[in-house]
């Protein structure tokens, strides 16, 4: 992440620019460098945090896409896209009208959302074992 180079943007009037982006930037590169160190992962909400106009599509820009995109339906809609730095994930949340209600930068492995749980995997191996007999 190191070759993120600071762009000036400028505003339209009246718009608001918070200049978060870069901050947001810089504490992916941390918590990555924390993921690699320490193996602790880290979870952002990105609706926490103050954004004018463009700046969260500026920072999906920034953060680029990967390879891996998950799509699932878990209680709503749910859209998990690896960036282009490995361990780095946009994870967004809808309602059934399609509305965002939820997005995260993650920076883990690979997000908790997609990894199978032990009863789910228990619960697969009796149904498999069903199927063979």
């Amino acid at each position: 992440m190191d070759d993120i180079t600071h762009t000036s943007t400028c505003a339209s009037p009246g718009e608001i620019v918070t200049g978060n982006v870069m901050p947001i930037l810089h504490q992916v590169r941390h918590a990555l460098r924390d993921l690699l160190e320490t193996g602790k992962s880290e979870v952002i909400d990105l609706r926490s945090i103050p954004m004018g106009p463009g700046e969260e599509d500026r920072l999906a820009d920034a953060l680029g896409q990967g390879e891996v995109q998950v799509r699932m339906s878990v209680l709503g809609p749910s859209e998990i896209i690896e960036t282009q730095y490995p361990g780095v994930w946009l994870v967004t949340h809808y309602n059934n009208d399609s509305e965002i209600i939820g997005k995260f930068i993650e920076i883990c492995a690979i997000p908790g959302l997609v990894m199978a749980q032990d009863e789910d995997i228990r619960a697969g191996l009796v149904q498999l074992k069903e199927q063979l007999s």
